[in-house]
């Protein structure tokens, strides 16, 4: 071995960063995802940690230093914790925090920050995190909008960090930290574009006249709330259009509802809206489901009462006849919302609205992403009414006067007044306002996934408030919808998208330069001695270059005056996209067939450009129907490794990574897989042997234990460990250069993959022969049976064989024997006040059922005292048989409420030992007196 093992390599502390990476999900403002949406993004927690780890040696890398078992594993603790401290969202500005993080990093690789790269950048997590840590960072992206999102995040805010805000007027401060004059500058801004829309197309938003139940007066309009409407299919009102509603229920507060009843007129074919407060049970649950007759696209005819089928409506959609009318308006009043009918004068208004242009890139024909061009509703512009197209075009033509504003104030304040671009790497007058410009195009783009058709009024009673249009991974068709207001201020005014964007500006922290540049991985030209860390797109889970034509068609005309080369394409690059969509390829074999050479061309350059000294980092994202179906052996999976193996790497580790946990008892939970996992990649050596089937396995049975015991002792959870010992177990598979069956063909990885599972069942299995006689017997009638009777009689040849009776196991308190019958005791049947120092017949299967129970019950302090009362040695006894019951009740039994159980102590593990290590042993004593 060449190199130092990094931590990565060996253990991390998993646990921590995920619940991390899941809190994160809760963070809104001041998240960088805020800035603009992407798909898929990784947790910043995740990749500040893995990047971290990337680097920094593991202490067994240095003998010298830590020469015993102990010096390492008190070394490793420290490392842990400083990455504990890193992954949390409140210190990802704390400069103490990253500068010890820095400090470890420059300790391991020579005194110097090394550069990373991310060849798949997407929404720039990886990218920002290696920046923030220090460290110079890279990164590209086939896809325009992903470029401009990196740019955005590690390129800009660099140029001018530490700066005053340039703006007049602005109040004195001692000092701006990182970005924080740049998001000043971007909020005065936005509200100055925002002053200027509104004296262009304020007359297009009018006001409404409050009824006195509301208080009178003049209000501002939150929303116009439209349906869709068709021709009646009933030949007598063949002439009246329709509406297909999918709710009138507007606000769905307890006791106050609000909601739209539809009156209608059959002698004079006309369908009026009055809104309606509370009323029954029957009202409510009518008003909810609108005109929907089923699921789907099945509504009724208000008038006749026909069924309005699917092909009607397609029909009606592609033949033009599809139209819209107003059924409700959402008004701003002191207190709350206020809904009235619709008006007609602000029918007339909406629609005398004339764009001067309009988006006509056409939408891809995948009904998997995008339902509306089955309804007529062909090409990007098709999803905005006239009124909303006026309001981005004005904001969009705004953009040059805002460029001459900023540069004139930048001038005035003293800035450079080097006519340099920003693309030309300019940090003058001329650059600045390009740059507030590229973030005003961010609140354009924000503007226009608040601003579509396929918004629709979210009733319930925290929000009553427009939805996004992407609210997943798709456009869907919608059938009522909700056209906000960019001037009022309510949900996704133009104000709110500005300080969106201002306020995740505010939260970065440039330590490093950044670049980002448009370029497809397969043949990106990297870096010397550059670290790689990337998260590449899956198969066919996202279509990243469809979805963002969304975005493209807006920011093409908004950002191609500062990045002309960027936006000088009609779209987004699709035919170079690596993602396996059938229909762009000719059918499922031939785009997966596509994916997987390209993605085995871009490793392959991976491969031979990454540092010698660092590993690779490649996160792979599981899909769900795959991980349903087959697990941690999937043939995505294995075809994924084996195309990395393929390319020159070998697999030294797996860590699952999950943003999703339901609670800190349940943790990670049961055997559910992550949804991504870390590869941990380093370079094959040239000389790599070719091995027997057998040599494989002695290697397996030799390296994989002792891996799986450092796993154990960083607490990697239960549920986890199938996915973190692959691992250890590719590493000894993919450092040769095959491995032959038999029959002298090369083993496949998915082999590979079950056999390394098997020994992980094999080690578990080998737990079972450490425990007491008791435990060992509980332990196998608890496999055998769960918690329901059995005869005696197999109990007691069970006992004997472990030299035994089962009156010795009855007298532990750990089942119950009588009429023939044995069965173990649950846990809520455990004695409460247990103490085992009172215990004249302790079993490590009762310390291990009461530490659960307390845990449950009392929560982590009382759990931790009774760890304390334990002692270590029995503690790490609990902990073997807390794994080897997971993997009964996860993998034998089908469990899954039983595994919680011990995956979520498993957990916990390492707060209740730090919290046990801070009790007093008086404390328990008292503690124990007390119970007495």
């Amino acid at each position: 071995m060449t190199y130092k093992k990094k931590l990565i390599e060996v253990a991390i502390p998993l646990e921590a960063i995920n619940a991390a990476s899941a809190r994160e999900k809760s963070i809104r403002h001041g998240h960088p995802s805020t800035l603009h949406l992407w798909w898929a993004r990784r947790p910043l927690a995740a990749c500040r940690a893995v990047l971290f780890a990337q680097l920094v040696d593991d202490p067994s890398s240095h003998p010298e230093k830590f020469p015993t078992e102990e010096a390492v594993e008190a070394e490793r603790k420290r490392l842990f914790q400083i990455i504990e401290d890193l992954v949390k969202w409140e210190n990802s500005t704390n400069e103490e925090v990253l500068e010890r993080a820095r400090a470890e990093i420059r300790a391991s690789c020579g005194g110097e920050l090394p550069p990373v790269y991310d060849p798949f950048s997407g929404g720039g997590s990886i990218p920002l995190e290696a920046q923030r840590l220090g460290l110079p960072a890279y990164g590209s992206d086939l896809n325009p909008v992903a470029v401009m999102i990196g740019k955005a995040m590690i390129e800009i805010p660099p140029k001018f960090k530490d700066m005053e805000p340039i703006h007049p007027g602005g109040k004195e401060r001692n000092h701006y930290r990182n970005a924080e004059g740049l998001a000043e500058d971007v909020k005065y801004y936005g509200e100055w574009m925002r002053e200027k829309a509104w004296e262009r197309i304020g007359h297009l938003y009018p006001q409404v006249d409050l009824p006195s139940e509301y208080g009178g007066g003049k209000a501002t309009v939150i929303a116009w709330i439209w349906a869709r409407t068709v021709p009646s299919p009933d030949p007598a009102f063949s002439d009246v259009q329709v509406p297909i509603a999918s709710s009138f229920l507007l606000s769905s507060k307890k006791g106050k509802e609000v909601w739209i009843e539809p009156v209608v007129d059959k002698a004079n074919k006309t369908i009026q809206y009055r809104i309606r407060k509370g009323g029954t049970t029957e009202e409510i649950a009518k008003a909810k489901e609108g005109t929907k007759a089923g699921r789907g696209a099945n509504f009724r005819c208000l008038l006749s009462e026909t069924a309005i089928t699917p092909s009607h409506i397609t029909k009606s959609g592609m033949s033009g006849a599809m139209g819209q009318t107003l059924i409700s308006i959402a008004a701003l009043r002191k207190g709350g919302r206020a809904y009235l009918p619709p008006i007609s004068r602000h029918t007339e208004i909406a629609e005398s609205a004339r764009p001067a242009w309009e988006p006509e890139q056409l939408q891809p024909e995948n009904p998997r992403w995008f339902s509306p061009p089955a309804y007529g509703m062909k090409t990007f512009g098709d999803l905005f009414t006239d009124r909303q197209l006026v309001a981005l075009n004005t904001f969009i033509d705004l953009l040059q006067e805002l460029r001459n504003a900023v540069r004139n104030d930048a001038l005035a304040q003293g800035m450079s007044s080097e006519h340099t671009f920003l693309r030309d790497s300019g940090k003058g007058a001329t650059a600045y306002a390009e740059a507030i410009s590229t973030y005003m195009t961010f609140a354009i783009n924000r503007s226009a996934d608040r601003g579509s058709t396929i918004c629709t009024w979210d009733s319930s009673p925290k929000m009553e408030a427009l939805r996004n249009t992407f609210g997943r991974q798709a456009i869907p068709m919608t059938w009522d919808f909700a056209e906000g207001n960019p001037f009022s201020s309510a949900s996704g005014n133009f104000l709110n998208n500005v300080d969106w964007v201002q306020k995740a500006i505010e939260r970065l922290a440039p330590a490093a330069d950044g670049y980002e540049v448009q370029h497809d991985a397969q043949t990106v030209k990297y870096p010397t001695g550059v670290v790689i860390s990337t998260d590449p797109p899956y198969y066919d889970n996202i279509g990243y270059a469809d979805l963002s034509d969304f975005f493209f068609c807006w920011m093409k005309p908004a950002a191609k005056p500062v990045f002309p080369e960027a936006f000088g394409i009609l779209a987004t690059p699709k035919s170079e996209e690596l993602v396996a969509t059938p229909y762009r390829h000719g059918g499922k074999e031939a785009a997966e067939s596509f994916f997987l050479d390209g993605m085995r061309k871009a490793i392959r350059n991976m491969a031979m450009h990454s540092s010698s000294q660092c590993p690779t980092t490649i996160y792979y994202a599981f899909k769900q129907s795959e991980v349903a179906q087959e697990g941690i052996s999937s043939t995505g999976w294995a075809t994924f490794l084996q195309a990395i193996i393929e390319a020159g790497f070998s697999v030294v580790g797996t860590w699952p990574v999950r943003s999703e946990m339901a609670n800190r008892i349940v943790a990670s939970g049961t055997n559910a897989l992550a949804n991504s996992v870390v590869l941990v990649c380093r370079k094959k050596e040239d000389t790599a042997d070719i091995i027997t089937r057998a040599e494989f396995i002695r290697a397996l049975k030799r390296e994989l234990p002792p891996a799986i015991t450092e796993l154990q002792a960083a607490n990697v959870s239960p549920a986890d460990m199938p996915q973190s010992a692959i691992g250890p177990g590719m590493g000894v598979f993919s450092r040769y250069k095959a491995v032959l069956e038999a029959d002298d063909s090369p083993m496949t990885v998915k082999t590979a993959l079950q056999l390394i599972n098997a020994e992980l069942d094999e080690f578990l299995n080998d737990l079972h022969g450490e425990f007491d006689a008791d435990t060992r017997f509980a332990a196998t009638w608890f496999e055998q049976h769960g918690t329901d009777k059995g005869d005696y009689g197999a109990a007691d040849n069970l006992a004997r064989a472990r030299g035994i009776s089962v009156e010795s196991v009855k007298h532990a308190g750990i089942v119950d024997s009588s009429a023939g019958k044995v069965r173990i005791l649950k846990r809520a049947e455990l004695d409460p006040d247990w103490d085992p120092a009172e215990d004249d017949h302790l079993t490590i299967w009762e310390c291990c059922q009461h530490l659960i129970r307390v845990l449950e019950n009392d929560g982590e302090y009382a759990a931790a005292l009774l760890l304390k009362k334990l002692g270590p040695d029995r503690a790490e006894m609990v902990k073997d048989l807390a794994y080897y019951l997971y993997d009964v009740c996860s993998n034998k039994r089908q469990d899954a409420k039983e595994a919680t159980s011990y995956n979520g102590l498993i957990a916990v593990w390492t707060d209740l030992t730090r919290l046990a290590a801070t009790i007093r042993i008086e404390d328990v004593n008292r503690q124990t007196a007390m119970d007495i």
